[in-house]
Parts: C-alpha cells; structure tokens; sequence
C-alpha cells in the first residue's frame, strides 16, 4: 500500500457521503480522479489488503442479532467444515485463527431467536460445538493509516 491508498482507507472509515456521486466526492477530497479511486479500490479488494468493503449494519436495531462464534476444528476437517459453516447464508464471514478455537465466524440473523437455530444446526452437520461469544458491549476502534 502507498500513500493514496492509506489516504483511501482512512477516508472511508470515516463514513461515505449520502449523494449523487459519492465516489467523487471522496476522490474530490484526496485529490486524485474518481477512477483512480474506484480502480485503486477494486485492486485493494482483489490483492486481498480489504476483504469487503460495504455498508455496516446494526442487526440489532433492525430486529435481528449478531454473535460471534468459534469452533474447535480437527486439522484433517477444516476445509470440509469450512464448507459446511460458508454454506448458512446467516455467517457474515468466516475466519481461521492459531488458537485451540481455531475457525471464527459472525452469525447475523434477521431475527434473535434465529441464532440458537443456526448454532444448533451447524452443530449437527459437523458433530462439533460451537462456542457462541454474543456481543455484551459495542467499542468502535477507528483504524487510522500512518501515511
């Protein structure tokens, strides 16, 4: 990453305009075109240094839930349970880390009771348990990129 593209993420983290042509405003602010943004966001997202990029919603004020759940996989079965927790349209993202839990996923249902079902059901498609973390508290952590 350079600097234009630090001073994209950083921009953006700070929320995307409500107009006509967001893009260029944002690109307005940097100062650089609206395609180069566009091009260097795409790039960023291809090369994977953003996973997504998109709107963050708050399932809670919506009606529905959001929890954050792990799972202690076998080494030997962890494409195939990989495939089975990608397959709930409900898992937001999917994640494998070095820890004794070592596949992190988001479960965002459309209504609360709706994640004890998709918990219940993963258990039993993979024969493993799944350690449901709901979120108590909110903390919002501002990445900044130095330039």
């Amino acid at each position: 990453m350079d600097a234009i593209d630090k001073a994209i993420i950083n921009r953006l983290q700070l929320g995307f305009p409500i107009c006509a042509s967001p893009y260029q405003r944002v690109a307005d602010e940097l100062g650089i075109l609206e395609t180069e943004l566009l091009s260097r966001l795409q790039t960023m997202l291809t090369d994977g240094v953003l996973s997504r990029f998109g709107p963050m919603y708050h399932a809670e004020q919506m009606g529905g839930a959001l929890t954050l759940a792990a799972l202690k996989v076998p080494d030997e079965r962890f494409d195939e349970v990989t495939e089975i927790v990608n397959s709930f349209p409900e898992v937001a993202h999917n994640y494998a880390r070095t820890h004794a839990l070592n596949m992190w996923f988001v479960l965002a249902t459309e209504q609360p009771e709706q994640v004890a079902m998709v918990i219940a059901e993963i258990e039993r498609l993979t024969g493993l348990t799944v350690y449901n973390m709901p979120k108590i508290n909110e903390y919002y952590v501002g990445l900044q990129l130095e330039a």
